[in-house]
């Protein structure tokens, strides 16, 4: 079997070493280049010891000059850094960007919530997203988009867990969608190496939960908005075709409370999302509600259902490209409740880009990936 070269960019970072422990196991890759920035004459293994494989690859540069030539190429850089190296990249066949700048649709978006340059968005790097229905009344999935692409977007990881948590409920018409609440429990990692934050320190951090990019601001919110407007769209087909790239899903307003809050675990998000029931979803009973997102998750390799009552636990699906989802409906408060486990760096990150990757590339969409966590 032919292999692909890989060079990763930002190999020291969170994102960059989960995708390097990722290729060290799959067997269509081989990685031949790393870069950074400060660590850049370096030997990976003072990076990365846990991944021997690569111990003893140096470090290079990131520049265009090493980067080029290669067939994938892997940016996992800080927002606002990969659009402008991105289009001096000249992969083989395929540049996959872990990081923000190609993901959102809407300029404007961008510009209030990252500032900077606006770059046209990639192929989104999400198989099972939602984006509307076909003919035959079946959902159709940003899957269907990616074979081929040699531009992909990885989302955000806690998008990833918020799409996966209530995307069926929004396709299918079952909440109000003007007032979703979604309040994460995230890792560590999940808020990068370079946290500004007080009392850091690891014995403070175990012994602490506390929110952050609160009040409306967090980076993710426009994506979060956005893939729920894909989602949306399916509630309005009606059978049309509804095109990814549409920029007026339906006349429903999507408007999200986000609160992401970080608790003492290295890595991880637990997503709980709810919203008020629509008369259609007052009227279906829990088991045609739970009918509603088994129909949407069938067949998806990487998100479970989970059996009535088992709750979603960030333990379970730590190292793998597993989600975990659960839904409740709360009938006093009238409310729907989703919820999703993921862990941030895997799924929520360098896992959902291989499986996208492999799509691209026609390999098997799972090769290299697994759903099967570390927990003891």
């Amino acid at each position: 079997m032919s292999t692909y070269t890989v060079a990763v960019v930002g190999a020291s970072g969170y994102a960059g070493g989960e995708m390097l422990r990722i290729l060290a196991a799959h067997p269509a890759f081989e990685v031949t280049t790393v870069t950074g920035e400060s660590s850049a004459g370096d030997k990976l293994g003072r990076h990365m010891p846990h991944i021997p494989k690569y111990r003893d690859m140096v470090i290079e540069p990131t520049t265009p000059e090493v980067l080029n030539g290669h067939d994938v190429i892997v940016l996992a850089l800080p927002h606002g850094v990969s659009g402008a190296l991105a289009e001096k990249l000249h992969a083989n066949d395929a540049v996959v960007d872990l990081g923000a700048d190609h993901r959102l649709e809407s300029a404007d978006a961008w510009k209030h919530y990252y500032g900077g340059d606006f770059h046209q968005p990639w192929a989104y790097g999400m198989p099972e997203l939602i984006i509307g229905k076909g003919t035959d009344g079946g959902y159709r999935y940003q899957r269907e988009n990616l074979p081929g692409a040699s531009l992909i977007a990885g989302p955000g990881c806690n998008v990833t867990a918020v799409t996966f948590a209530f995307q069926p409920a929004l396709a299918a018409g079952l909440i109000e969608s003007d007032d979703i609440v979604a309040d994460l429990a995230v890792g560590y990692s999940g808020a990068g190496k370079n946290l500004k934050r007080r009392n850091l320190l690891a014995a403070e951090a175990f012994g602490s939960a506390t929110p952050y990019s609160v009040g409306g601001v967090h980076r993710h919110i426009p994506e979060i908005v956005q893939n729920l407007s894909h989602a949306v769209a399916a509630a309005y087909a009606d059978g049309a075709h509804s095109d990814f790239s549409s920029s007026s899903a339906s006349p429903t307003t999507i408007n999200v409370g986000f609160t992401p809050m970080l608790v003492p675990m290295a890595r991880g998000i637990l997503a709980v999302v709810s919203a008020k029931l629509s008369d259609k979803g007052e009227a279906m009973s829990d088991e045609n509600i739970r009918e509603v997102f088994s129909e949407v998750y069938q067949g998806q390799r990487f998100i479970e259902l989970l059996d009535p009552g088992d709750m979603p636990a960030t333990a379970d699906v730590l190292g793998s490209n597993e989600a975990q989802v659960q839904i409740a409906v709360d009938r006093k408060a009238k409310r729907l409740y989703g919820f999703a486990a993921i862990d941030n760096l895997n799924r929520g990150t360098a896992g959902q880009a291989v499986q996208s990757l492999n799509i691209a590339l026609g390999l098997p969409e799972d090769q290299g990936l697994t759903t099967i966590g570390v927990a003891p």
